[in-house]
């Protein structure tokens, strides 16, 4: 995963700020606002899906014991400690999701936007100089060819989707790489040139005044200098999750991205997330993301396909965030920790 959610930034550039100095308070369960009403099998099945891959000793034993067959809640109550982690900024959440594209193997027709493979030099050149001198022509990068060029800037924003060929079946495809150059925010761009206010600005919103403004709306999309390359990920099914940052696939509404620097990968997490559509929910952090930085800011994986990439885009709210860590490494936080 990447960029995703700073694609329409604005207030996410509070994410940039250095590190602060976390401290630590343990919680009960009875603490956690709807925990009781959870699927907690649900959110155990995900866990198993990625626990494996953790290295530290505590977490494996733990891993082991949710193999040999729990009960879900009970596992969690028995086994871990909640813990609430703050840097001293306010929670975030947001949403992201895979896209879903039209394409094809060969260029013609309406396809005729590439998703490219890594280049040799991918520093070579900014996204306008990619786009429009067509840089790469002749190497065979080309993975497929895509019907619409927005939609090819918003792949390369979240960072994998998959794409509908035009002679049936899928290609899903994942982070490659990119060309090294700064990331932009195109929506901050629409907000500096006095277009939207910041509120207005969402994913639907910058699709829309792209494609309806013509050369003016390329040039805005080349405001992002970077410039993402992908590759095939054929060992994951179509009807599965795309890869997070733990090689796994993520799974729609259970995982979470997180801050690596404040959570471990495949720790489970719990979510109270305020705004519009109320949101209690055991998740597991198996992704993270270049905006995604702070004790308390997560993006929640919401699916495939544009029906979730609108719910998706909906989501800016407060609320607060819980790890649930093994109760040894929890009381290892003292004597910063305050009960």
């Amino acid at each position: 995963m990447i960029l995703r959610a700073a694609a329409f930034g604005l207030s996410l550039l509070a994410a940039e700020n250095a590190m602060a100095q976390p401290s630590y308070q343990l919680l009960k369960f009875d603490d956690l606002s709807g925990w009781a009403d959870d699927d907690h099998q649900a959110a155990l099945d995900v866990f198993l899906s990625t626990c494996g891959d953790m290295r530290d000793a505590a977490w494996q034993g733990l891993c082991n014991a949710a193999r040999e067959g729990q009960e879900a809640r009970s596992f969690f109550e028995r086994f871990f400690t909640p813990v609430l982690i703050d840097d001293g900024q306010d929670a975030l959440f947001t949403g992201y999701f895979e896209p879903e594209l039209n394409g094809s193997l060969t260029r013609g027709g309406p396809y005729q936007y590439p998703l490219y493979r890594l280049p040799a030099n991918p520093g070579q050149y900014s996204r306008r100089e990619i786009e429009e001198t067509d840089a790469f022509d002749g190497q065979d990068l080309e993975i497929a060819w895509i019907d619409d060029p927005v939609d090819v800037f918003f792949l390369q924003v979240q960072g994998s989707g998959r794409v509908k060929l035009d002679t049936g079946g899928w290609l899903r495809v994942g982070y490659a790489g990119a060309n090294g150059r700064e990331y932009s925010s195109v929506g901050l761009a629409l907000v500096d040139r006095g277009i939207y206010k910041p509120h207005q600005v969402s994913a639907d919103v910058i699709r829309n005044w792209v494609r309806s403004n013509g050369a003016d709306g390329r040039e805005l999309l080349w405001v992002n200098e970077s410039f993402v390359f992908f590759r095939e990920v054929n060992e994951v099914p179509p009807e599965m999750g795309p890869l997070g940052a733990m090689n796994r696939s993520v799974t729609t509404m259970r995982t979470v991205a997180i801050d690596p620097a404040y959570v471990p990968y495949g720790a489970p997490v719990w979510i109270e997330k305020d705004g519009a559509d109320p949101l209690n929910r055991l998740m597991v952090a198996q992704d993270t993301g270049s905006a995604i930085r702070g004790a308390q800011r997560a993006d929640i994986f919401f699916g495939t396909g544009d029906e979730a990439g609108r719910a998706a885009g909906r989501i800016k709210d407060g609320g607060r965030m819980v790890v649930l860590m093994p109760i040894q490494a929890a009381y290892a936080l003292l004597p910063d920790v305050v009960e």
